[in-house]
């Protein structure tokens, strides 16, 4: 992690990432009734104290200018075409071009501090803050498609803490299509359809099959990527057709790009989809902090190895930028 020119040693990952609740964002963010609350759940006060500091702790934490924008780019479908009923859905456009324009005149590094909530009784850890920093994360975030991720940095002594916010993506999908359903049996009659209504429907078909890596997106990866580079598993049975950058971010074009994907065995796109790898544009494969050394060591995988056969171009170059802003879990420079 670099910061005003000072590179900060990652002392410690937060086991699990932060689901932003309904009730703590803003009025026009939100999904139910209320005015909301600050205070955020984080996880059991156990975890929260080991991680964050003794009871009662006051800790110094940071975002970047860079990192919102990102994940402003990201979310920018769901703020266009909500996928779920937001409390001024209508307003949500106008909204997004506002904060990102506030954001764009913030300092490059946003500093803020939070505070433990210990007079809430129970083993749930909550935290709280005034500060603009905390403020803003109510203000953008969009509820339960949202999550916030958070390292531990610097001198054990005297550490500060890494706040980046991530759009669920998978989440999102959910909301806007529902669990996958296969139709089986005989198929409606499509004869009173015309031309161009018969291409719509194909092309919508070839949209959703691409959700999946399936159909012509598919076909044409495989004709590109021929096996999983990790593994040189060649057999279609037993790989995924991966986006890069991720469906639901994704325009309908990107969404049966071949060039945004990859071909991969199971774990490796399963830890390139959830954002634990992720490659440079010289086939490097960085790690995430997230995953412990001890399961590295278990995949035998090591960081900044290079990955002769993974296919790179100008196109998936610019697939992987997003890649890095929005869904690798860790810093990337």
């Amino acid at each position: 992690m670099k910061i005003n020119g000072e590179i900060l040693p990652t002392i410690a990952v937060f086991q699990t990432m932060m689901t932003v609740p309904d009730c703590v964002v803003v009025g026009s963010n939100k999904l139910g009734h209320g005015h909301g609350e600050a205070k955020f759940y984080i996880f059991s006060k156990e975890d929260m104290y080991k991680f964050y500091g003794d009871k009662k702790f006051k800790v110094k934490c940071f975002m970047l200018k860079s990192d919102l924008i990102a994940y402003m780019k990201a979310i920018k479908n769901e703020y266009f075409d909500p996928s779920q009923a937001y409390a001024k859905k209508d307003a949500l456009p106008e909204l997004w071009e506002t904060r990102m324009k506030m954001i764009s005149n913030l300092d490059d590094v946003i500093f803020f501090y939070i505070y433990d909530q210990y007079q809430i009784t129970g083993s749930r850890g909550y935290i709280n803050s005034n500060d603009n920093g905390y403020k803003l994360i109510r203000e953008i975030a969009l509820p339960l498609v949202s999550y916030i991720y958070v390292e531990k940095v610097g001198l054990e002594s005297d550490p500060l803490f890494y706040w980046k916010l991530f759009v669920d993506f998978d989440a999102i999908w959910e909301r806007q299509n529902g669990p996958l359903v296969f139709n089986y049996g005989k198929q409606k009659d499509k004869s009173h359809l015309t031309k161009a209504e018969m291409k719509t429907k194909i092309n919508k078909q070839e949209i959703r099959q691409a959700r999946y890596g399936q159909g012509k997106y598919r076909e044409q990866l495989f004709e590109q990527c021929h096996y999983c580079p990790f593994t040189m598993i060649s057999d279609e049975r037993l790989l995924i057709a991966s986006h890069i950058k991720p469906w639901a971010a994704s325009t309908d074009k990107e969404k049966v790009d071949p060039f945004n994907g990859y071909i991969f065995s199971p774990l490796y796109d399963k830890l390139f989809d959830r954002g634990f790898i992720t490659f440079t544009e010289n086939r490097h494969v960085i790690l995430s902090e997230f995953i412990s050394p001890y399961t590295w060591k278990q995949i035998n995988l090591k960081n900044n190895t290079f990955i002769k056969s993974l296919p790179m171009d100008e196109k998936r170059i610019a697939y992987l930028d997003f890649h890095h802003e929005s869904v690798f879990k860790g810093s990337f420079d």
